[in-house]
């Protein structure tokens, strides 16, 4: 599955999950690196509007399905992918990196969220180390001289995970940059998945993932923010579907 903007192409490189596990683990293991980037229609919504976006995700390595409205599209192009949530990737992710004695930085959010999702790795994954925990201010360029210099220090740990969670776009336009300041690090976009894993924010119930309900809960949540970027997502969806139609071949 692909998604076309002008003389961009992006396209879902890993169907499953156990399939991305599988790629990190290798790249891991060699101290190559990888930018692994989690795509949704917000995400497709950025990328129409946002060139220096577009320019980031062609330079991800990976990219997975975190939506169901894009396994449905998958789906209508009988391209079939499956929902791989970035959240959802956290704990597997570092567990590898664990089994492969490479230690993991914990990058964006809060200070405070940082040092409760530290102390929950540490819990819960026997023999992880927790190399940094990095908490950029409020404005962060994540191309600017400041991230230089950050991943200057993530480079100098050498073969590492790097779990990114400062939301689209920033993220991938960190782990893009990261990719060639420090090319020994796998760079990991996963949102919010270190705040809900300190706990910072509350994840929508099980059964509005089961029901593929999230985004309502999400909105009645926080509907100033998450209401209009869904009315965003929504206007987009037609002529993806469409567009998915004619791929069916």
């Amino acid at each position: 599955m692909n998604f076309v903007f002008g003389s961009t192409n992006i396209a879902i490189t890993h169907a499953d999950a156990a399939l991305v596990l599988a790629d990190v683990a290798a790249r891991l293991k060699r101290g190559t690196g990888f930018a692994l980037a989690t795509i949704n229609l917000d995400h497709l919504v950025k990328l129409r509007a946002n060139a220096a976006f577009r320019t980031a995700y062609a330079a991800q390595d990976m990219v997975v399905a975190d939506g169901n409205p894009i396994v449905w599209l998958s789906r209508l192009a009988r391209r079939p992918v499956s929902l791989v949530p970035g959240s959802d990737l956290v704990l597997p992710l570092v567990r590898l990196a664990a089994d492969l004695g490479r230690p993991v930085v914990l990058f964006g959010s809060s200070d405070a969220a940082l040092a409760g999702a530290a102390a929950a790795l540490t819990a819960q994954v026997p023999g992880v180390v927790i190399a940094q925990t990095i908490a950029p201010v409020y404005g962060f360029d994540p191309t600017g001289a400041v991230a230089k210099t950050m991943l200057g220090q993530i480079a100098a740990i050498g073969p590492c995970l790097c779990l990114v969670a400062l939301g689209a776009p920033k993220q991938e336009e960190f782990a893009a940059l990261g990719r060639s300041l420090a090319p020994q690090a796998g760079f990991a976009s996963i949102g919010a998945g270190l705040d809900f894993l300190s706990g910072y924010q509350q994840r929508a119930p099980d059964w509005t993932r089961r029901f593929a309900a999230e985004w309502l809960w999400r909105a009645v949540q926080s509907p100033k923010r998450m209401v209009p970027r869904y009315l965003g997502c929504a206007a987009i969806l037609p002529r993806q579907a469409w567009r998915a139609w004619r791929l069916r071949g």
